[in-house]
């Protein structure tokens, strides 16, 4: 498949954005923020991450006429009925940065037992060739995993350093970019959408 000549990334998220970009390589020609754009941010008013990242990509997609891949991503820890789920980037409030939400889900770790902190990152990327594309390309991705109390680590974002994989004897905040990229509910999710790509958009 020749490789796509541009596709703008719906998102304001440096750690999205980066990853996204290393994650795409090699199928898009370039690769730009929406910021670079000056795109607004979308009002995420879905209740699922499928809606969310619809809602994304076609905001993107209409202020920039290009092509657009919207993420929509989050935590869902089973033992608080799934949340933060949807709301995991607004879960300490609508202007909450990752150390308030971080602080957040510290708090709420006090009242759960050790198997009760289960949770799993999952990512759902839509890619929408047009703002009126009637058939968005949806890949989704899920990461298992265990929270801990006390953060370890300095790379990804969000809740990455609470965030512990077992079979790695890590948090997410300690692994490589590259074996991240690799193992992430994002990597999976990107993972899916290049084989549809491929399959749809020969020669794009």
């Amino acid at each position: 498949m020749a490789e796509l000549r541009r596709v703008v990334l719906a998102s304001g998220n440096p750690g999205k954005v980066r990853e996204l970009a290393a994650l795409l390589e090699g199928l898009v020609a370039e690769v730009r923020p929406q910021s670079f754009y000056y795109v607004p941010e979308a009002d995420e008013t879905g209740t699922t991450f499928v809606e969310n990242a619809i809602i994304k990509a076609r905001n993107a997609a209409a202020h920039t006429r290009l092509a657009a891949i919207a993420d929509d991503s989050g935590l869902e820890i089973p033992a608080l009925g799934g949340d933060p789920g949807v709301r995991s980037a607004r879960w300490a409030g609508n202007a909450a940065d990752d150390a308030a939400n971080n602080a957040r889900l510290r708090d709420e770790l006090l009242d759960l037992t050790a198997d009760q902190r289960l949770a799993r990152y999952r990512c759902v990327l839509v890619f929408m060739r047009h703002a009126d594309d009637p058939a968005p390309v949806i890949a989704e991705g899920s990461w298992e995993g265990r929270l801990v109390e006390t953060p370890a680590g300095d790379g990804g974002f969000g809740y990455d350093p609470h965030f512990f994989v077992p079979a790695l004897h890590c948090t997410a905040a300690q692994l490589e970019a590259s074996t991240k990229n690799r193992l992430s509910h994002r990597g999976q999710a990107l993972a899916q959408l290049r084989k549809r790509l491929e399959a749809l958009c020969p020669g794009a």
